[in-house]
Order: structure tokens, then sequence, then C-alpha cells
């Protein structure tokens, strides 16, 4: 735990790489977890709706899902870290109409199951 996902559409300037990697780095720097827990993945969308307008628009979402337990505040907080970050990661402005979004989601305890594995050794 956590998981980030980050959903984009192709027509966004945006370097998935570069971005997942400076998200993660927020994630971290946010003191909340451990390095080594913070999982992300980018999903680039080919077919995307935005309105009813036939106006050219992109957007991007990140989606975190956490344990649940921390404060509305905390995860307030870490939607705006990462919301600055994806900003940064998102070209400069051009005719295009852009969204971008962060949310929390919390995930319950008990019905999470996890494991890790090395080679050699469990490492959970």
């Amino acid at each position: 735990m956590p998981h980030l996902t980050l959903e984009y559409t192709r027509n966004l300037d945006l370097d998935p790489e570069a971005a997942l990697r400076n998200l993660n780095e927020e994630m971290y720097a946010s003191g909340l977890f451990a390095e080594a827990d913070i999982k992300s993945r980018a999903v680039a969308l080919d077919h995307w709706r935005v309105g009813i307008a036939d106006v050219p628009r992109a957007f991007a979402h990140v989606k975190v899902a956490l344990l649940a337990g921390r404060p509305p505040e905390v995860r307030r907080a870490l939607a705006e870290r990462l919301l600055v970050a994806l900003r940064a990661h998102c070209g400069a402005p051009d005719a295009r109409e852009v969204q971008l979004c962060v949310e929390t989601l919390e995930i319950d305890g008990p019905s999470y199951a996890k494991t890790a594995f090395a080679v050699d050794r469990a490492i959970d």
C-alpha cells in the first residue's frame, strides 16, 4: 500500500515514466509511506470524452488507494501535493482544455491481502 493509478488521455503532453517517478517521490516525501510500499502504474486512454462540446480537451486523473484510517485532512494534503506534481508533467498550455484531478480512496484493511517475496526470502 499505497497503489497509485494515473489515467491520462493520449492527447496530453505527458511522459508517464517521468510522471510516475515524480509522483512516487512525492508520496515518499510525504512521510506517510515506506519507499518500497509505493506502487504506481499509468494507463493511457485511447478513447475518452470530456463533456459534449466539440473542442479539444484532455485530462489526467490520479487515484491513490490507501488503507482506511487516515484523517480527511491528511488525505487532502496528499492529494494537493500530488496535483502540484502532476501539473508539472503536463506541458505548456495550448489550445486544449486540460483537467487534472487527484482522489484518494480508502481500502478496507480486513478485506485486503498482500504478500511480497524476493528470490530467496519473503519480504513482507
